[in-house]
């Protein structure tokens, strides 16, 4: 793997830990919590900055169904991690507590709630998206790639299964589309079931976008060689 990509898997593996840590807020606090957000801002801003590329591109060639498709959710992910970073400064006690910031509670509360749940499902798709060069790294032999790719989908079916569940449970729907402005939180639960649940919903994300995008892949091999 190149060096650019190990930087780029990286900064994903590091944005995915914190986000967990940052869904987390309970178990931690207010200070811990404010300095895990500002490393996670530092990590988006480097993630797009590897990523310039991609950018500069956005205008350029055509735009198949996947192609459509990522850009969506990479786009949908950056205004989620927009929303974030502004809310978080606003609402900031101790990182971020120098700057002359008055008023604005109210909104950045509301695009707080609103980017943590986003941020969280789009992330994990992020992720989905790109699982198969999981896969083919943890394959290796394309003799193998067939027997990882069945045991994958037979652990993932109930772990997907599971995060239905979780998703249902933990009112993501309610937070998602700000039916309350208020988020419970559970500081007697278990840190290790919290953090199951939530790598439970992780993996439903990635299951939905891994075989959505083999679905949109096939598709689009289907038109072209309906023209040929």
């Amino acid at each position: 793997m190149k060096t650019k990509a190990k930087i780029k898997w990286t900064l994903d593996g590091l944005m995915t830990i914190a986000l967990f840590f940052l869904m987390g807020y309970q178990f931690w606090g207010e200070a811990v919590h404010e300095w895990i957000g500002a490393g996670m801002f530092v990590l988006v801003i480097a993630h797009q900055v590897c990523n310039l590329n991609w950018y500069k591109n956005l205008f350029r060639g055509r735009y198949a169904p996947m192609r459509i498709l990522q850009c969506m959710i990479n786009l949908l992910t950056l205004a989620a991690m927009l929303a974030l970073m502004y809310s978080g400064i606003t609402m900031s006690r101790h990182v971020f507590s120098f700057l002359p910031i008055r008023g604005g509670m109210a909104l950045a509360r509301r695009l707080h709630i609103l980017g943590s749940y986003w941020g969280y499902i789009l992330m994990s798709l992020h992720l989905g998206l790109h699982w198969g060069i999981v896969l083919n790294v943890a394959a290796k032999k394309s003799i193998r790639k067939y027997k990882y790719q069945a045991v994958g989908f037979m652990i993932s079916l109930p772990v997907a299964a599971y995060g239905v569940y979780v998703f249902i449970k933990r009112n993501f729907l309610t937070y998602m589309f700000l039916r309350s402005e208020f988020v419970f939180l559970d500081y007697e639960e278990p840190r290790l079931k919290f953090f199951l649940d939530y790598l439970a919903l992780m993996g439903l994300c990635i299951f939905i976008a891994y075989y959505s995008a083999k679905l949109v892949r096939r598709a689009g091999n289907g038109r072209k060689e309906d023209r040929q």
